[in-house]
């Protein structure tokens, strides 16, 4: 946290006497609010991060919660955590270690000290702390008065207490003030990092316009825990962080998964089709579906299936009536939908896949992140099926991956595969809204000539018409066997076969034509270049420029498409000695560079349902350099 302090006259009456209080100017901090499942943690952190997106910071986010939808309280499986790190400056990463901690809860605090930085700020609801609450957290003694806290600077506050005494009066049942704690904590934050109330207590009514006696149990909260850390003067000083110096511009704060739903609005308005979702709710991509049901006035179709395969393949025909066909899902839900995907591509059908992916295998690790199903996209299907393949690199890049998408689509007449992934789809960031008229064009053909109309006739970017069912004269028939290369009626001719597996192949590898320059940044050649996909884009850029900063010649190259991958990626390797490819995974993308340029490359893999720190990646530049 880099601070510089100065004083303002911030006048108190304190003892009939007037004090002034420090402020601390820095140019950024991370915070990260943890606590049980029941604690409201994602909530508060949400809301946090709106009022520093009002103040005008540059931020980026990442909600940590259980796979379990009611773990035990007080358990350390049931740990909820939202981390955010919000600038002056520019702003990639939520951060690698938390500058504060709020923890709720002995468990909380538990399992995310390790991760809080040396001489860091703990700011501890004491009233959790209760022996049944520590000994299911695993503590002999209780940590905020043994003395193993030293090393940080330790706020011990009875919120829980606190909470119920302002709301005494309230009317509210018990257990709904103990559900209000979560607003006195957020007070107790906007008043360190200066920020106003005013808005908050706006959203508060708003969100529970509803229900207001339970908004204005909420407010009152909210107030009190400001109120505490003004009068009481707990706080040595408070922080303040100038607004970042951003492209003029209307921003919002934006997740990877409601980026991703607009996306895919704007696509069906750029090419003025309607759009048709067929899906199945599956964390972490679940969030498309409630967004794009939310959208019914932009001629957009919302089906919540009966299961995966009902969800691509209601799409799959949604696409051959004439609409643009999507499906979203995630790991397991790819696979359930393998050989449907199969269909698609035998059919030659626009259809937008995404996979909001998770950690794997089976149920594996559905709310943490992982970059587990690369070469299930690129390869898992029977047969040989050959799909584009598209990937996010941040929350609001997912807006243009999805217009992107599309766009190959309905070009090519092939279903695309787009991947993001939890830590991306449930990751908060501002983006500047775009201007329409600026958004790439997005032409769609339907041909309506029956002049010697054939199904499997192609243009020159060897993709067949498409053609809505009952247009006069071209009545025509798709399916799942092989078709004549032509006439679209089945054969079983071994040639007809061959002819078309190769064409669908070239079909799908003539898209590189397409793909623009790939953007080096740092040096275009010399001793490492750093190759990424996906989410490792933020820990990336900032390793690298602190990497740069210290002498280093590193460059880095982010992939958007992976298969076919861009026809100059080839050339860029061969200019550096080392190539470096971090991904959460084992090593998927390294493999397929192995494969295609027979190139060796230096993996970097982490497994462990957490996003790579900056510092991990900068040190390994270092040992390579």
């Amino acid at each position: 946290m880099n601070t510089q302090t100065m004083t303002v006259d911030e006048p108190r009456v304190v003892g009939g006497m007037q004090k002034t209080r420090p402020i601390e100017e820095i140019k950024s901090v991370v915070i990260r609010f943890v606590g049980d499942s029941g604690d409201g943690m994602q909530l508060t952190g949400n809301e946090f991060s709106k009022s520093v997106a009002r103040a005008g910071h540059d931020f980026a986010t990442h909600p940590d919660y259980p796979s379990e939808i009611r773990a035990p309280t007080g358990t350390l499986f049931g740990v909820s955590g939202y981390q955010i790190q919000f600038s002056s400056g520019q702003v990639f990463t939520s951060g690698d270690a938390p500058d504060v901690l709020v923890a709720m809860n002995p468990a909380a605090l538990k399992t995310n000290l390790p991760d809080l930085r040396h001489g860091g700020m703990i700011i501890a609801n004491a009233g959790a702390f209760n022996k049944a609450n520590l000994q299911k957290a695993g503590y002999q003694s209780n940590p905020l008065d043994d003395g193993t806290l030293t090393d940080f600077r330790l706020y011990t506050i009875d919120i829980s207490d606190l909470t119920t005494q302002a709301l005494k009066d309230s009317g509210i049942a018990k257990k709904e003030i103990g559900r209000c704690k979560n607003y006195y904590a957020l007070g107790l934050m906007l008043y360190l990092y200066s920020r106003p109330i005013e808005d908050e207590e706006q959203n508060i009514r708003a969100k529970f316009a509803k229900k207001p006696e339970i908004a204005e149990a909420n407010v009152i909260a909210l107030r009190a825990g400001y109120a505490y850390a003004e009068s009481t003067e707990m706080f040595v000083s408070t922080y303040h962080v100038r607004a970042a110096d951003i492209k003029p511009g209307r921003y919002r704060s934006i997740t990877g998964n409601h980026a991703a739903a607009l996306g895919f609005a704007a696509a069906s308005e750029l090419a003025k089709v309607p759009l048709f979702l067929g899906s199945y709710p599956i964390t972490p991509a679940t969030d498309i579906l409630q967004e794009l049901s939310a959208l019914k006035h932009f001629n957009i179709t919302t089906f919540q299936a009966e299961d995966e395969i009902a969800g691509i393949c209601s799409a799959i025909g949604a696409a051959y009536g004439g609409v643009l066909g999507l499906t979203t899902t995630s790991g397991p839900g790819m696979a359930l939908k393998t050989e449907a995907q199969g269909l698609a591509v035998m059919l030659e059908l626009p259809l937008v896949i995404t996979n909001v992916q998770r950690g794997g295998p089976s149920t594996g690790l559905p709310t943490k992140v992982e970059q587990s199903d690369l070469l299930q996209a690129v390869y898992g299907r029977n047969g040989e099926c050959p799909i584009p393949v598209i990937a996010s690199r941040s929350p609001a890049d997912c807006f243009d991956c999805a217009i992107e998408a599309f766009r190959i689509a309905v070009k090519y007449m092939t279903p695309v595969i787009f991947l993001s992934d939890g830590g991306i789809g449930n990751a908060a960031e501002p983006w500047r809204i775009p201007d329409p008229a600026t958004l790439p064009p997005l032409e769609v053909k339907f041909r309506t000539d029956p002049e010697g109309f054939q199904p499997y006739a192609r243009d020159e970017h060897l993709a067949r018409a498409w053609v809505r069912p009952g247009t006069p004269g071209m009545e025509h028939r798709v399916g799942g066997l092989e078709k004549h290369y032509l006439t679209g009626n089945i054969s079983h001719d071994p040639i007809n076969h061959e002819r078309m597996v190769k064409i669908r192949a070239a079909k799908v590898a003539g898209i590189a034509k397409d793909i623009p320059p790939l953007q080096i940044e740092g040096p275009q050649g010399g001793d490492l270049l750093i190759v990424g996909w996906g989410s490792t884009y933020g820990s990336i850029v900032q390793a690298r420029e602190q990497a740069e900063a210290a002498g280093k010649s590193v460059a880095h190259v982010h992939l958007r498409h992976l298969n076919p991958l861009p026809a100059d990626l080839g050339e860029i390797l061969a200019r550096y000695k080392t190539v470096l490819v971090p991904e959460l995974n084992l090593g998927q993308l390294s493999k397929l560079l192995r494969e295609r340029y027979l190139r060796d490359v230096t993996l970097m893999s982490k497994v462990q349902g957490k996003m790579f720190k900056v510092s991990e990646i900068y040190d390994r530049i270092l040992e390579l350099c």
